[in-house]
């Protein structure tokens, strides 16, 4: 893995990252963003099997306080804004970073869960770097069944073996763990949305969603599909909240036929 160094929130931050077929400079890029307790490394390999059946570029990075970036500080406490900062500090830091100009080629952002908000804003605020967005699992308002899953995965962490599985992908668990869960389980955070926010996005989307998601209802695409009529939706029954990793295939598949057909290239 390579790391690259932005400033963000007044410190120096180190920002873990990978590129697949850096080499094809013509290609389309598309760029994943991870979930709530997600990283660099729990993509495994969808990134790389989605880019070659496509034979695409891709950037694939760690957020910080995930994975081997930089680990939030312990006085950091993260706000309602959160994912607003990702998508319009963060991610643009990042890009910068690595010289990727989204205004001479425009991007395409897969995001899953916070990822896919955070594309879905970026998409909003910088509309003319994005070429389209795909979302796995997007949270565009909180839901109850959210907030219950959430509680129930903060006791996971307290009391079975969830920080152990996630320090397998983070230098500092603790980091990736507590800056997620206590914005979501925050009672000022119920009231989150970016439904009036997303209505001025223009690129095609494909927004996907497991029926067996723990996280979220179909209520998150279905609003979607309601404020942008672009948007193609992909119902995934035997899936739950990570679609690469429960459908794989039918995700790839779904994803290339969504690209093919919503770019020129080759």
């Amino acid at each position: 893995m390579s790391s690259v160094e932005i400033d963000w929130a007044g410190r120096a931050v180190r920002i873990e990252y990978e590129w697949i077929a850096p080499q094809k400079t013509a290609a389309p890029l598309i760029v994943f963003l991870h979930e709530g307790l997600g990283s660099l490394a729990t993509w495994k390999d969808f990134p790389q099997r989605l880019c070659q059946r496509l034979g695409w570029r891709g950037l694939v990075y760690s957020r910080p306080g995930y994975g081997r970036s930089t680990p939030r500080a312990a006085s950091e406490i993260w706000g309602v804004d959160f994912m607003h900062r990702q998508a319009d500090e963060v991610l643009p830091a990042v890009l910068a970073a690595l010289s990727i100009d989204g205004a001479r080629q425009p991007l395409w952002l897969l995001g899953h869960s916070d990822g896919a908000s955070i594309a879905l804003l970026y998409a909003a605020h910088f509309a003319a770097k994005v070429a389209g967005l795909i979302l796995l699992a997007p949270h565009i308002l909180v839901e109850d069944q959210t907030v219950a899953s959430i509680e129930q995965t903060r006791l996971n962490y307290l009391k079975i073996d969830l920080r152990q599985r996630l320090a397998k992908y983070h230098d500092d668990p603790d980091s990736a763990f507590w800056g997620w869960n206590r914005i979501w389980l925050d009672p000022a955070f119920r009231a989150w949305s970016i439904e009036a926010e997303i209505k001025t996005i223009s690129c095609p989307l494909l927004a996907v969603m497991g029926l067996d998601d723990e996280y979220g209802s179909l209520r998150q695409i279905d609003g979607i599909a309601a404020a942008l009529p672009q948007t193609e939706r992909l119902r995934l029954a035997n899936c739950g909240h990570s679609p690469q990793r429960d459908q794989p295939e039918a995700l790839i598949a779904a994803a290339c036929a969504f690209l093919t057909l919503n770019t020129a290239f080759p």
